[in-house]
């Protein structure tokens, strides 16, 4: 691998923001410095979206991989050519679109199962355009099996050991075996993406971590987590767990739910924030913000969160651990 990890980003649906903030974070000029960049969609719709933001930067298409040449000063585009600007219209939902955008998430995972991206970025997709597209598949649905989202958001970072139950079916999914299986893949991820000896803390299901589950199957899980060696304490009050991961306690925290995690995520800020994979043998990140249609083609998307993906991926695909990201507040999309 060259020193500079190869990293795929999928620039989302072409009528939306995705082009946009694929720009914009490109224009700072850090991803490509930590970095070989190449973005997986159509080189028009990213040339139009330069134009809108007022960037300098230039867009090279290439049919394939191997074509693309990352010491040149234009940006390598892999586009198959089947999109044209004719086929769709900035800030309308369209088949168009979400096709395009389908068959493109489809070509970069390909391609890094098959070993040839160090990581991916999936930028924002829309699901009615994936209807209007015929596309059966939900677009959650691209989370593979066996896998954990570990959501980041600067100094906090949390993955839950579950994602969408209904809350009344969450106290029967918290087993020993999940939370030692989730605790024990964290583990290792932090220590191939660079952190040498991960800290780890463990949220409780109940309030103050005083109850049945707690005591049951959340506290042997971490008990047998320590008994391996590793560095890792809970459970803990779910109300102060991620307060203490954002003072620097933890470097990751368990938690038992979807939002659980995800309200103290998107709380601490929003844009910055980004989603990892967990238990793939490449780092793919997700977008945790829409298509914005309402916005797109005025240059108002804010990037930083399309920023912090790429700067997150190009670390941690290199073993650097976790880089500082800036965050600026800015709203929902």
């Amino acid at each position: 691998m060259s020193s500079r990890p190869l990293i795929a980003t999928v620039i989302g649906d072409p009528s939306g923001i995705g082009p946009e903030v694929c720009v914009k974070a490109l224009e700072t000029g850090e991803p490509q410095a930590l970095s070989r960049v190449l973005l997986v969609g159509n080189a028009a719709a990213l040339r139009r979206a330069a134009e809108v933001c007022g960037s300098a930067l230039r867009f090279a298409a290439v049919p394939d991989v191997g074509a693309a040449k990352y010491d040149s000063e234009a940006i390598q585009v892999l586009d198959t050519g089947d999109l044209k600007p004719s086929d769709y219209k900035i800030g309308a939902v369209s088949a168009a679109c979400g096709k395009a955008a389908f068959d493109w998430i489809v070509k970069a995972l390909d391609l890094a199962e098959r070993g040839v991206f160090d990581g991916v970025i999936l930028g924002p997709i829309n699901s009615q355009a994936f209807k209007l597209a015929g596309v059966a598949q939900r677009p959650d649905s691209f989370a593979p099996p066996n896998t954990y989202q570990f959501r980041i958001n600067g100094p906090l970072r949390v993955v839950p050991i579950s994602e969408h139950l209904r809350i009344r079916d969450v106290a029967a999914a918290v087993k020993k075996a999940r939370v030692l299986e989730v605790i024990t893949l964290v583990d290792a991820a932090l220590r191939k993406w660079g952190v040498a000896s991960p800290r780890i803390g463990v949220a409780g299901l109940n309030p103050h971590a005083m109850f049945e589950e707690d005591k049951a199957e959340i506290e042997p899980a971490v008990q047998a987590a320590k008994a391996a060696g590793l560095q890792v304490v809970g459970p803990i009050s779910p109300d102060a767990v991620f307060r203490q991961a954002l003072e620097g306690q933890h470097d990751a925290v368990v938690s038992m739910y979807h939002d659980q995690g995800q309200i103290a995520v998107k709380t601490a800020a929003f844009a910055g924030a980004c989603t990892v994979f967990l238990g793939l043998p490449y780092v793919r990140v997700g977008i945790p913000h829409g298509t914005g249609h309402d916005i797109a083609g005025t240059g108002k998307a804010q990037h930083f969160t399309m920023l912090a993906a790429m700067k997150t991926v190009a670390a941690l695909a290199g073993g650097k651990g976790f880089l500082s990201m800036p965050r600026e507040p800015a709203p929902v999309q």
